[in-house]
């Protein structure tokens, strides 16, 4: 039963092979079995998640249908689940149950889904490889001794581990895609605006974006379709009609246009995921694509833009965490200075420390203009490349990260080694485009993924694209040894 997809799990239970219950009983005595090798859960959530199976049941037999009704999955834990922790991977919030559902939580309820957990997370989602949380490191399954990338890696670990098909996770600067790349998943990043933001504890709220991360572009589309749409209660959710992502898998692929920047494929790419890269680019033009070569002239400045960007954000929004009305406070504070210092001091781990620091110092008035109020121009232009490129070509394709997952502790001591493998990510998030990581290879027995963008709304062609890809190979289907 854990081999099933999202798609085969509807078919299943519509044709009444299993109940919920009985699948939600399978996945969480395996998530018992598993997950301590993993680190991949933060919270599991046994009696929520059999009353859910219980309820869908009763509704699948009061003749109600529906792809994700009675489907178990897992939330990241920075998306606000009632009377449930929510950490967000943090000291900080380890004592913080949610008064309220997130949107996408109540959405993907009302839709029927059963909520196992919440799965680990960098701190706050500040990181590229998931051993900033306060819960410890998340292992790779495919290789133990590696990171599964971040800031998504409990969702993705959880996924790519068969502990359950589907979970929600965030991308900011690539935090779906990336650990999608590293554990052979598809992760899909929305457009800007797609999916709300309300009751996601934010890390940057102009780069946040919450998607679907599950083994086939398929799921992907099953998942989005339950949290995408206009949300009133958030400001920056985008009133556009929510098109039936599933509905589009199947068309032709002939003629469609793919770029390929040639700024991709620079001195830091592994050249063996230029090579697996080529050879999706040679598998597409056997389903009738047709192959441009494309110029993204100012992405080489992409990455120090959004790290002034992103630090700034946080440092605003991380602010409220001061030790007075929810969270972690320090015990036996000598006046209020003290109660602020000591509680964000013991509160934070150091990457969030760290960027705090960076982005207070890049909002001040000494270094707005100098830095903050630059990056932001360096995002216009990045975002005017695209639009540009998009007159050319009707998507882009590249690889999603430079690296194969690294070696757990590899880069712990050099965060910028870090900040630079969300090279090709993290343009999309400057831009607010959508984007999404397929499986498409192997190096050294590491998942490898490429990374398609498409113009903002066109979710439904990256997942066609990736659909008929999918198709036609096989790396998606793919186990970790052992799981």
């Amino acid at each position: 039963m854990h081999h099933m997809t999202l798609a085969e799990i509807a078919r299943g239970l519509a044709d009444k092979k299993f109940s919920s219950e009985e699948l939600t009983k399978v996945l969480l005595a395996r998530i018992a079995q598993l997950d301590p090798q993993l680190n991949s859960f933060i919270s599991l959530t046994e009696e929520l998640a059999l009353s859910q199976a219980k309820a869908a049941d009763a509704r699948r037999a009061g003749g109600e249908s529906g792809a994700l009704l009675g489907a178990p999955i897992a939330h990241k834990d920075l998306f606000c689940t009632q009377g449930i922790r929510t950490s967000c991977g943090s000291k900080m919030l380890d004592n913080f149950k949610a008064p309220y559902d997130a949107t996408v939580v109540a959405k993907l309820a009302a839709a029927g889904t059963v909520t196992l957990g919440k799965t680990n997370m960098d701190e706050f989602a500040m990181g590229s490889a998931n051993e900033s949380s306060y819960y410890g490191a998340v292992k790779n399954p495919w290789n133990l001794e590696h990171v599964p990338g971040g800031s998504s890696g409990g969702s993705a670990a959880a996924v790519a581990a068969r502990l359950l098909p589907a979970a929600t996770a965030t991308d900011t600067g690539g935090s779906i895609r990336q650990p999608a790349a590293f554990t052979n998943l598809t992760g899909l990043k929305p457009t800007y605006g797609r999916v709300s933001r309300w009751g996601m504890i934010a890390y940057a709220s102009s780069l946040d974006q919450g998607g679907p991360l599950a083994r086939t572009a398929e799921d992907c589309a099953i998942l989005l379709q339950g949290m995408a749409g206009f949300d009133p209660n958030d400001s920056t959710s985008i009133d556009e009609p929510v098109p039936d992502y599933s509905a589009s898998l199947n068309g032709s692929l002939q003629g469609l246009r793919i770029g390929v920047p040639k700024e991709y494929f620079s001195a830091g790419l592994d050249p063996r995921i230029a090579e697996l890269v080529h050879n999706s680019v040679k598998e597409l033009e056997k389903l009738g694509a047709i192959i441009k070569q494309i110029s993204l002239p100012n992405m080489q400045h992409a990455i120090p833009a959004y790290y002034v960007i992103a630090p700034a954000e946080a440092s605003s929004n991380l602010s409220r965490f001061d030790g007075v009305r929810f969270g972690y406070r320090c015990e036996n504070p000598e006046n209020l200075t003290d109660l602020y210092k000591r509680s964000r001091g013991e509160g934070f781990g150091a990457e969030v420390q760290r960027r705090i620091m960076v982005g207070a110092y890049a909002l001040s008035a000494g270094y707005y203009d100098a830095y903050y109020l630059k990056a932001q121009k360096i995002r216009r232009l990045v975002k005017n490349d695209f639009m540009a490129a998009f007159n050319e070509v009707d998507i882009i394709l590249g690889p999603t990260t430079p690296n194969p997952a690294w070696k757990l502790g590899a880069k712990t001591s050099d965060p910028v080694a870090e900040y630079l493998e969300d090279v090709y990510t993290i343009t999309a998030n400057l831009a607010g485009l959508p984007g999404l990581s397929m499986p498409a290879g192997f190096v050294d027995g590491l998942p490898v993924g490429v990374q398609l963008l498409a113009p903002y709304f066109q979710e439904g062609r990256l997942l066609n694209v990736a659909h008929q890809y999918q198709l036609n190979t096989d790396w998606h289907t793919r186990t970790p040894t052992g799981f």
